[in-house]
C-alpha cells in the first residue's frame, strides 16, 4: 500500500465521519425524518412486492408451497402490513410499545397462516428495543420473540423441518439482538469518553484559573513589599530632608540623593516583577535585562536605607546563609524588608532595631525587634497586608510568623522557616 493510498483512505474516513456527524445533527433536529425514512424503505422493499405479485405463498413457487398458506385479499394484506410497519414510526421513542404492537400483529398474521415479507419489521423492532429500551425489558421481549418464532416454525413445518426453521429464525433474532447490544455499548462508550473529555476540559480550566489566581497573588505580594518598603523610605527621607533643609542644607541635599536612589531601586524591582508577566514575543528582542531576585546578601542595602532614614539598625547572621536556595533567600529578604518597613512607618527617629537571621540545622529563624512604640496604628481586629504577606511567604516553607509588642516596650517580629527538603523538591 502506497502513501497515496493511505492518504486517500484517511480522506475517505474523514469525509464519512463528517457525514455521520451531519446526519446525527439532522436526526437530533428532525427525528421524525429518519423514522419515516425507515418505514418508507421497509414498505418499498418488503410490502410492495406482496401487493403487486402476491404473498410468498401466492402465484409463484412450487405447488405445495402455494397451497400451504392462506390467501388474503389486498385489503386484508394491506391492513396486516400497516400493523407491522407503522409502529416503526415510534420505535425509538416508545420501543417497547412498538415491539408489542408488531408482535401482536405478527402472531395474528401467522395464526391466520399468512406469510408476509413485512415480517422483517419484527426483527427491526427487536433491534430498536435492544438499542433504545430498558435492559430489564429484554428477557420478556426475547421470550415473546421465541414464542413467535415457534409459531412460525410450526406453520412452515409442511415445507421445512421445524428445527431447521427454528435455527434460521432464532439465528436472525439473535443477530438483531446482538447488533442492538453492540451499538448500544458503543454509544455508551462514546458518551463516556465525551463526558470524560468535558470533565478534563473543566479541570484544565480550573487549574488554569487557579494558577492565574496564584500568580496574581504572588505578584501582588511582591509589589506590596517593593512599593511599601521603598515608599516608606522615600516618605521618611522626604520629611527628614524638609526638616533639615533649614538647619543643615547639606543634609537635605543628601536626603534628595537617597530618595533618588530608593526610587531607582524601586523602579528596577518593579520592572523585574512585571517583566516575568510578559511573554518573550511581546517585548523587543533587545529589551533590558532583568535583575536577579534579591537575596540575603542584599539585606545590608535595606538596612543602609533604614539607617539613612534615621533608625539605628544592628544586623547579624549566624550559620551558612549563602548556602540556602534562592527561594528561601527571597522569602527571608521579603520578610525582613516588610518588618523593617513596618518599623520605619511607626517608630520615631533614633529607634534601635535588632535584626538577626539564624540558621540552625533544618530551621531558619528571623528576629526583628525595635524600641519603638508597642502599639501600631490601625483597626485592632484586622491584620495589615504586610503581616498577612509575611505569613503566606513563611507558609510556603512550612514556617510561622508571630508579631506583637515586647515586654520592655517596642515591637518584635519572629519568623521560623523549615529548611527540611520536601518530597516534591527532590
Amino acid at each position: 500500500m502506497t502513501i497515496d493510498d493511505i492518504s486517500g483512505m484517511g480522506l475517505l474516513v474523514a469525509r464519512l465521519s463528517r457525514g455521520g456527524q451531519r446526519l446525527r445533527h439532522a436526526d437530533r433536529t428532525h427525528p421524525w425524518v429518519l423514522d419515516t425514512t425507515v418505514v418508507a424503505l421497509v414498505f418499498l422493499m418488503f410490502c410492495l412486492p406482496d401487493l403487486f405479485h402476491g404473498g410468498p405463498g401466492d402465484g409463484d413457487g412450487p405447488r405445495r408451497f402455494r397451497f400451504a398458506f392462506t390467501d388474503l385479499p389486498v385489503a386484508g394484506m394491506l391492513a396486516l402490513q400497516a400493523g407491522l410497519v407503522l409502529p416503526l414510526l415510534w420505535r425509538r421513542r416508545r420501543p417497547l410499545a412498538a415491539f408489542v404492537a408488531i408482535t401482536a400483529v405478527f402472531v395474528l398474521q401467522w395464526s391466520l397462516n399468512v406469510p408476509l415479507r413485512a415480517d422483517i419489521a419484527l426483527f427491526v423492532a427487536l433491534y430498536s428495543l435492544t438499542l433504545h429500551g430498558r435492559l430489564r425489558q429484554l428477557p420478556w421481549a426475547c421470550a415473546a420473540m421465541a414464542g413467535a418464532m415457534v409459531l412460525v416454525a410450526v406453520r412452515v413445518s409442511p415445507l421445512v423441518s421445524v428445527w431447521d426453521a427454528l435455527f434460521f429464525l432464532l439465528s436472525t433474532a439473535t443477530a438483531a439482538l446482538a447488533l442492538g447490544l453492540m451499538v448500544r455499548i458503543r454509544r455508551a462508550q462514546l458518551a463516556g469518553l465525551r463526558d470524560r473529555a468535558a470533565r478534563l476540559e473543566i479541570e484544565r480550566d480550573q487549574r488554569s484559573r487557579l494558577a492565574t489566581a496564584t500568580e496574581r497573588t504572588r505578584v501582588a505580594r511582591e509589589m506590596h513589599d517593593i512599593v511599601g518598603h521603598n515608599l516608606s523610605v522615600i516618605i521618611t527621607l522626604a520629611d527628614a530632608g524638609a526638616y533639615a533643609s533649614d538647619i543643615a542644607p547639606e543634609r537635605g541635599k543628601e536626603a534628595l540623593h537617597l530618595i533618588g536612589d530608593a526610587g531607582r531601586q524601586a523602579l528596577g524591582e518593579l520592572r523585574r516583577v512585571l517583566g516575568v508577566l510578559r511573554e518573550a514575543t511581546d517585548g523587543p528582542p533587545d529589551g533590558p535585562e532583568l535583575s536577579p531576585q534579591p537575596r540575603i546578601g542584599d539585606i545590608g542595602t535595606v538596612c543602609a536605607k533604614v539607617r539613612a532614614a534615621g533608625l539605628e539598625v544592628v544586623y547579624r547572621t549566624s550559620g551558612d546563609v549563602d548556602a540556602l536556595d534562592s527561594g528561601v533567600q527571597l522569602t527571608v529578604y521579603r520578610i525582613v524588608q516588610e518588618a523593617l518597613t513596618n518599623t520605619l512607618k511607626h517608630a520615631a527617629t533614633g529607634t534601635r532595631v535588632r535584626l538577626a537571621i539564624l540558621v540552625e540545622d533544618s530551621r531558619l529563624r528571623i528576629s526583628v525587634q525595635d524600641t519603638g512604640p508597642a502599639t501600631r496604628p490601625g483597626p485592632p481586629s484586622e491584620e495589615g497586608h504586610g503581616l498577612v504577606g509575611m505569613r503566606e511567604r513563611a507558609a510556603l516553607y512550612g514556617g510561622t510568623v508571630s508579631a506583637g509588642p515586647t515586654d520592655g516596650g517596642g515591637w518584635s517580629v519572629d519568623a521560623v522557616l523549615d529548611l527540611t527538603p520536601r518530597s516534591g523538591d527532590r
